[in-house]
């Protein structure tokens, strides 16, 4: 690759940015900075969470621009490379130097702040920025998982833009006044109402194996304290061998057994070394403790047999690996979710006080939404904001046409081991869903 001249690039990183000048650091020891005073970081390197839908002529119109200033960072040579050595505030090492020569050229950090081997203050804003652009938790220490996107090549960068700018210009327009975009490698769904994000929402999607549909369809209903019926395709895979593992599964987990003629059988009468249990219904209890599909599902109109819910299993939404179902749609903060689709829903009282006490009464009801709401489930992995923050996020279902990628799936295709200048970072591990 040909060497990267900085110089071209400084006074488009200082626009983007304008970040102040670095702090003065006092002499280090053993690899570690001593610090003479703590300083705080630019605001201005804080990625705000955009009220600007990804699907809509502003989305379309920033990622061109985007587009444009990849263009000049490949021209100019891209960005370096950055050592696999973990770093953190106060490390002190030439890969900083490096990093903080990447950071420069994607605009993550201004050119002013110099090429210093201490990991300051500013250096840990401008890792965070460019964490939360990535989708990956903003710790601010720059872990495996941060290395192997840091290392993403810059040409692989602008290709991917280019190719998620067709999606979305298939996308932009007559959308209707309210409307829901679940982003399936971002792992995130928003409510859009005359043309602003109302409502954000982590969530949980298909398992690489187990993929989330792309689709247009509308949400029909809501069903407060369901059911959950096992699909066939979650018999199968999960819960067999889940059985076959350990007899008292189904009970421990509030699951029920019916034949056809809906007359429930006990778990012993099934022969689990088998596919007999293919030949009947498992329904799991009500129960938002317990229930794969928590307190609430909300049904959309699909051939898939998929549809977005609640979870008991909410510790997925704190992890960066979100790629957890069997093809649903998991939603943090669900009930203001539900709140939003039904505000228009006769006769006009759907609060989330009334939601709350709908689900305390721990009765099955189900409400039909009126009208329907548009829903598109989407698979975008690079856009740009109005405000020119540039988002990425992993291929993780390989569409994207660019070949894998050191940062794709990193369960699967983990990067090179890392060496440690400071603790380490964590990751909570990936959970398995039992939703469909």
């Amino acid at each position: 690759m040909t060497r990267l001249n900085f110089s071209l690039l400084t006074g488009a990183a200082a626009l983007l940015l304008g970040v102040a000048p670095a702090p003065a650091l006092a002499d280090n020891f053993d690899g570690q900075a001593e610090w003479a005073q703590r300083y705080d970081a630019d605001a201005r390197l804080t990625v705000a969470r955009s009220t600007t839908p990804i699907l809509s002529e502003q989305t379309v119109a920033a990622t061109e621009a985007a587009i444009a200033r990849y263009n000049e960072i490949v021209a100019a040579g891209g960005w370096p490379a950055v050592p696999q050595v973990q770093l953190r505030l106060g490390s002190n090492s030439p890969a900083v130097s490096a990093l903080r020569r990447r950071l420069i050229v994607s605009g993550d950090i201004g050119a002013e702040t110099g090429a210093s081997p201490v990991f300051d203050s500013y250096v840990e804003a401008a890792v965070r920025r460019f964490q939360a652009r990535h989708g990956i938790i903003d710790g601010g220490v720059v872990n495996q998982q941060t290395l192997a996107a840091l290392n993403v090549p810059a040409e692989t960068r602008l290709r991917q833009l280019e190719t998620n700018l067709i999606r979305l210009r298939s996308f932009s327009k007559d959308l209707g006044n309210r409307y829901v975009t679940a982003n399936i490698p971002a792992a995130q769904v928003e409510t859009v109402e005359n043309g602003y994000v109302v409502t954000h929402h982590i969530a949980g999607v298909g398992k690489i194996d187990r993929q989330s549909p792309v689709m247009q369809t509308k949400a029909i209903q809501i069903n407060f304290n369901p059911f959950w019926t096992v699909p066939a395709s979650v018999i199968r895979k999960d819960l067999i061998p889940k059985m076959q593992a350990d007899p008292n599964y189904l009970r421990d987990n509030h699951i029920r057994v019916f034949d056809k003629a809906e007359q429930e059988l006990q778990p012993e009468q099934i022969n689990w070394n088998s596919l007999d249990a293919m030949n009947y219904k498992f329904r799991q209890d009500v129960g938002g403790d317990f229930n794969s599909l928590g307190v609430v599902r909300i049904d959309i109109a699909n051939p898939y047999g998929v549809y977005m819910h609640d979870t008991p299993a909410k510790g997925v939404f704190g992890d960066d690996f979100r790629f957890v179902s069997s093809g649903c749609i998991r939603l943090q903060n669900v009930r203001d979710y539900v709140a939003w689709l039904l505000k228009e829903t006769p006769p006009g009282d759907w609060t989330r006080d009334k939601i709350d006490q709908v689900i305390a009464s721990g009765e099955r009801l189900d409400v039909k939404i009126q009208p329907a709401v548009p829903v598109y489930w989407v698979y975008v992995t690079g856009w740009a904001a109005p405000d020119g923050v540039v988002q990425f996020r992993d291929d993780i279902y390989q569409r994207d046409g660019l070949g894998a990628r050191a940062d794709a799936a990193p369960a699967a295709s983990p990067a090179q081991p890392v060496a440690q200048v400071s603790r380490p970072g964590g990751r909570l591990p990936p959970m398995n869903g039992d939703d469909n």
